[in-house]
């Protein structure tokens, strides 16, 4: 049996994996692409640990990236070590000797928010960075969730009073409905309609996926989100909004309809986080906690780095 096929049986017997990390959701975002896994084994032969991982290549160089559409990746330990940092540094050892192994140019993934693989990984010598997820930990009284919000939301909300929501919106639309809002502020798209159409197929037969539109009463589509969750939280995934209809406090409905949605499946809410301050500020009117996770990488290959810098670099001429 293949380590990844390890990981696939391990994961799906695990109480809790985030849904970033399921075996059903990688081969969705690696469709077309090559997704595999390391696992690390205790003397008696079971999973300790494992570390799911992207692998691309172009031209000579091999490299380790997040795939599309997914926060949380990393190292994963099983429950009986989470807490114990000394076997979890065991176990991240040993995966940075196989990384270390497979001749990679660059190596990068973003670690669950607490994880303790993020300190073991900065003393093996690979780097950190600091990034915000914005969430709402308590949904058990939603009144009192509203009166979280900033006044500037709550005066929103009383815009939308004639607004509604509505789960009956299909994968298609929203791809359509997605890439007209970003037209319109002179953005593309991230992602293919393909892409979406394979997620939402394995989103939905997990039972782990929504599309919630807020409409007004002729049918009109407002703003709208695809949602996921696993059995800790939902994610405000791909949030989009309509800024033909800015001021009509859409936006402001389509956050708390998505937390209702969050509380009916038992989970708590993450806005899925930005680096982006405008963005950033927006979530936090919410009433929503700031809550730190952290990239790791490492550029094996210096020339690599330069590569990269000379992309950005490009991409910033041509903006």
């Amino acid at each position: 049996m293949s380590e990844k096929e390890q990981y696939i049986e391990w994961a799906y017997a695990q109480e809790y994996v985030p849904i970033t990390m399921m075996p059903w959701w990688l081969d969705a975002v690696c469709a077309g692409k090559t997704w595999d896994a390391i696992v690390v084994k205790d003397e008696e032969g079971h999973i300790q640990g494992a570390m799911p991982y992207l692998l691309r290549k172009r031209a000579r160089w091999k490299y380790i990236l997040m795939p599309q559409q997914s926060h949380i990746g990393g190292i994963w330990v099983t429950p009986e070590i989470t807490a114990d940092k000394w076997k979890t540094a065991e176990v991240c050892r040993q995966i940075k000797e196989r990384l270390d192994q497979m001749g990679l140019a660059y190596y990068y993934q973003q670690y669950m928010p607490g994880s303790l693989c993020v300190d073991a990984m900065r003393s093996l010598g690979f780097n950190t960075k600091e990034r915000i997820t914005y969430r709402v930990d308590d949904l058990s009284d939603l009144e009192a969730v509203k009166e979280s919000f900033s006044k500037n939301k709550q005066r929103q909300l009383k815009r939308a009073a004639s607004l509604h929501a509505e789960r009956t919106m299909e994968v298609e639309d929203f791809y359509r409905f997605h890439t007209a809002c970003l037209a319109a502020r002179k953005r593309h798209i991230s992602y293919t309609r393909e892409f979406l159409l394979v997620l939402e197929r394995k989103a939905r037969r997990a039972k782990q996926c929504e599309i919630l539109s807020i409409c007004d009463d002729n049918g009109q589509v407002y703003a709208a989100a695809f949602l996921v969750w696993d059995k800790s939280y939902m994610y405000f995934l791909i949030p989009t909004y309509d800024p033909a209809f800015g001021d009509s406090g859409a936006g402001a409905l389509l956050a708390l309809e998505a937390m209702k949605l969050a509380k009916e499946k038992g989970v708590r809410f993450d806005f899925e986080g930005s680096m982006n301050k405008g963005t950033a500020e927006h979530y936090r009117q919410f009433g929503s906690k700031e809550t730190k996770y952290y990239a790791v990488e490492k550029y094996y290959k210096p020339l690599f780095h330069i590569a990269i810098w000379f992309q950005k670099l490009r991409e910033w001429r041509f903006r």
